[in-house]
């Protein structure tokens, strides 16, 4: 028979605890999921963040400013216009005047 071996890693951020934690496949982006036996929650242990650096949102919207459409800035960095016009909201001084 199997030892279970705990790992202080592998927390359940539900109910705190560290044995009973089971590794369960990997998400779409490539990270391990793991299942609380205890209170049966699925997590995933370091999730892979989304945001994008300061410097591109400035870029595009720079290049925004320079003339581009909305949408056309956003094929060019590969995120939707909405981003762009997001961002554009979000600080007022780089707003086209």
């Amino acid at each position: 028979m199997r030892t279970q071996t705990i790992d202080p890693n592998r927390r359940c951020p539900k109910c705190g605890r560290a044995e009973n934690q089971i590794l369960s496949g990997k998400t779409a982006a490539g990270s391990q999921r793991c299942f609380c036996k205890e209170c049966k929650k699925y997590y995933t242990l370091n999730p892979k963040t989304r945001e994008i650096p300061n410097e591109t949102k400035l870029s595009a919207i720079k290049v925004y400013q320079g003339g581009l459409s909305a949408r056309k800035v956003g094929q060019i960095f590969g995120f939707s216009k909405a981003n762009v016009l997001n961002w554009l909201k979000k600080n007022p001084e780089h707003s086209v005047q």
